[in-house]
């Protein structure tokens, strides 16, 4: 299955196991939302974990879907507007464990995630400019300063996890084979405490941030809508299938 979830010791994981490189079409990405409510909902459940199974966390939309059905383009903007929000908006917290490559809509889930555990093979990366898209830039914003995502935003360039974890955007950089035992051992720290204590506190720092990244994102949303209506938007995508048959990043 694509989506699946395991709930075990209070830790509600949610995993994305979409093969080759965990690219989510608009009919997943309008699945994601409800998962991700429904599992930070639970009683028993007191901190959420996402990770990915294969080579990298998440490489995003599904160009393909995109390029044979652009029409598709409002539901996909939804579903990747409201699962962002459903991970900043979850109950309770929400520890990303990322690995590999972490692209586009990867970057919306760590972005609007409380906390990101990222292996030393992983990378951040917005490549929109070169799809024929936009977004990714308020949720990049929450984890690194602004010149870096500007730079990142307008290259379609990497950020390694080794630079995003010396600005703060990663609270711990570990080996890849170690990666799910940190990101559970970190995700168990938040589960052993009361769960109205980490609800209310995950309340409280929501509403003592200085802006509204869902807000901001929707707001980018609006210029994405605007680049896929134009003749280079198209022409990207078809540049990309063509070129990345093998989906390789």
């Amino acid at each position: 299955m694509p989506l699946r979830t395991d709930i075990n010791d209070r830790i509600g994981e949610i995993i994305l196991d979409h093969p080759p490189v965990n690219a989510l079409d608009s009919a997943l990405w309008n699945a994601l939302p409800g998962l991700i409510t429904e599992v930070g909902s639970r009683e028993d459940v007191r901190c959420v974990l996402i990770r990915a199974e294969g080579r990298g966390f998440c490489g995003g939309v599904d160009i393909k879907e995109m390029q044979a059905h652009p029409e598709r383009i409002v539901a996909l903007n939804r579903g990747n507007y409201l699962t962002f929000k459903a991970v900043r908006d979850c109950p309770v917290p929400v520890v990303v464990a990322a690995h590999g490559f972490v692209i586009g809509g990867g970057i919306g889930i760590c972005g609007a995630a409380d906390t990101v555990i990222a292996s030393d093979d992983c990378y951040f990366s917005l490549p929109e400019i070169d799809r024929g898209a936009m977004g990714g830039a308020s949720h990049l914003s929450r984890m690194l300063p602004l010149p870096v995502v500007r730079a990142a935003f307008f290259t379609g360039g990497k950020i390694t996890a080794q630079d995003a974890w010396r600005l703060g955007g990663v609270q711990k950089l570990v080996p890849r084979d170690q990666l799910y035992a940190e990101a559970r051992a970190f995700a168990g720290i938040i589960a052993s405490k009361s769960r109205t204590a980490v609800i209310l506190a995950k309340q409280a720092l929501n509403g003592l941030e200085p802006r509204d990244v869902d807000h901001g994102y929707r707001f980018e949303q609006g210029f994405t809508l605007e680049m896929y209506m134009h003749p280079d938007s198209q022409a990207s995508r078809d540049a990309f299938v063509h070129q990345n048959q093998t989906a390789k990043f």
